[in-house]
């Protein structure tokens, strides 16, 4: 069994739609994938809509991946498998997601004020209907020529975090976030937690304070973590016991990263569905539709 727990749709900064984010993944031979777009659940209808038409089995896992800040440093929580109309984790992320546009167009005022033409039209046709973000930054200034890639805008020079061109945005205090999604019948993991590469991380002992707080687990076999990086967030899970994933953060032609370049194990799958309250994984219908 195949199981990729990270991916990105147009509903926020990936560049398939959630149907073709679906076809991608049967086509990849996932059995599972899971849809976490940025701070909203947008995209899950039209993923579900999709499932029944593929040609094979998948299953869908909806869920989002979270917005949270500790001591001025970003952090991302994924959460699965909630239900997405309770009441206190929508208002929460509505606001971050409202935060989005005024944040965007202020990095736009900004990166033009160090020289860069970029406009908020482009930026905006870019992210479509999607909830804006950096990513979408980041391909204008590719568009532009500004920088050659996506991952090159991420950096000091322009919009990494405490970047020229970086402006903070709402986010939710993660220990906050893992209560809500607890609340919501949802499970939680810390995404990427020493992605260095994307900016400051927090350290290790506030992921021994998200586990005392209810944090289900941690995602460890990611593009940005190394070899030992991935070994010792192994080891702290275990001294923690917190679960351990691994997903490909697919967000289509964005990233270099393929759908199922990392995967989550099977047992760790079942462990998620048997503590989530809040929804149900989506079996999708295989080709066996009359």
């Amino acid at each position: 069994m195949r199981i990729d727990l990270h991916t990105h749709s147009t509903a926020s900064d990936g560049t398939d739609t959630p149907a073709e984010l679906m076809r991608n993944a049967a086509a990849a031979g996932l059995d599972v994938i899971a849809l976490t777009d940025h701070d909203t659940t947008r995209g899950h209808a039209e993923a579900i809509a999709a499932l029944q038409d593929l040609p094979r089995d998948l299953t869908l896992v909806t869920g989002a991946e979270i917005s949270c800040a500790l001591d001025g440093v970003s952090l991302h929580l994924l959460a699965y498998l909630f239900d997405p109309q309770e009441p206190a984790l929508l208002r929460e992320r509505e606001l971050v997601r409202d935060d989005r546009v005024p944040r965007a167009q202020a990095m736009v005022a900004r990166l033009q004020e160090l020289g860069a033409p970029i406009t908020w039209e482009q930026v905006a046709r870019i992210a479509g209907d999607g909830s804006v973000g950096r990513p979408h930054i980041a391909t204008a200034l590719v568009e532009l020529g500004v920088v050659a890639t996506v991952s090159g805008a991420f950096t000091q020079e322009w919009i990494a975090d405490g970047g020229r061109a970086h402006i903070t945005k709402h986010e939710l205090d993660p220990f906050t976030a893992v209560r809500l999604v607890k609340a919501a019948g949802g499970v939680s993991v810390f995404a990427h937690p020493a992605a260095v590469k994307r900016g400051r991380t927090v350290p290790e002992q506030a992921i021994t304070e998200l586990a005392a707080a209810g944090l289900d687990g941690i995602e460890v076999d990611h593009m940005d973590h190394d070899g030992p990086t991935r070994e010792r967030l192994r080891g702290l899970a275990a001294e923690l016991g917190l679960l351990t994933t691994g997903s490909s953060d697919y967000h289509g032609s964005r990233k270099t990263v393929a759908l199922a370049e990392y995967t989550t194990d099977p047992e760790i799958y079942g462990e998620i569905t048997r503590r989530a309250t809040g929804a149900f994984p989506v079996p999708g219908a295989g080709g066996r539709r009359a």
